[in-house]
């Protein structure tokens, strides 16, 4: 079995992504912390970004944003299931023919007399 196309471990994953703090906006105001606390994750290989701001701690705020950048990571890690063609049954071609026959035969009543093709 061959290995998934993104390393999730955390060491790899530190020297991969590229990490940005700021304030986080929004409501809470005395609540909101002023600080740069809030963190984003930039992921270069894949290039996927998660950003974390619900903790008033910068560390906490970190632990969570990576937290979610491994979730997502293994979410693109899961190999796609192939589609299997499905047939289409007897049955249901039948009707589908009738309800074309019954369609045209509608539309042909509906012509003028002498617009035969």
């Amino acid at each position: 079995m061959d290995h998934p196309p993104y390393a999730t471990d955390r060491a790899t994953l530190e020297t991969e992504c590229d990490l940005e703090f700021f304030k986080a906006s929004g409501p809470g105001g005395q609540h909101r912390n002023k600080r740069e606390t809030a963190v984003r994750i930039h992921h270069r290989p894949s290039g996927v970004t998660v950003a974390a701001v619900e903790r008033r701690s910068q560390a906490m705020n970190r632990e969570e944003a990576f937290r979610r950048l491994i979730a997502k990571l293994e979410k693109l890690n899961r190999p796609k299931k192939k589609r299997r063609a499905t047939k289409i049954p007897a049955g249901e071609k039948a009707r589908r023919l009738a309800d074309k026959r019954a369609r045209a035969s509608t539309k042909a009543a509906r012509r003028p007399a002498g617009d035969e093709p």
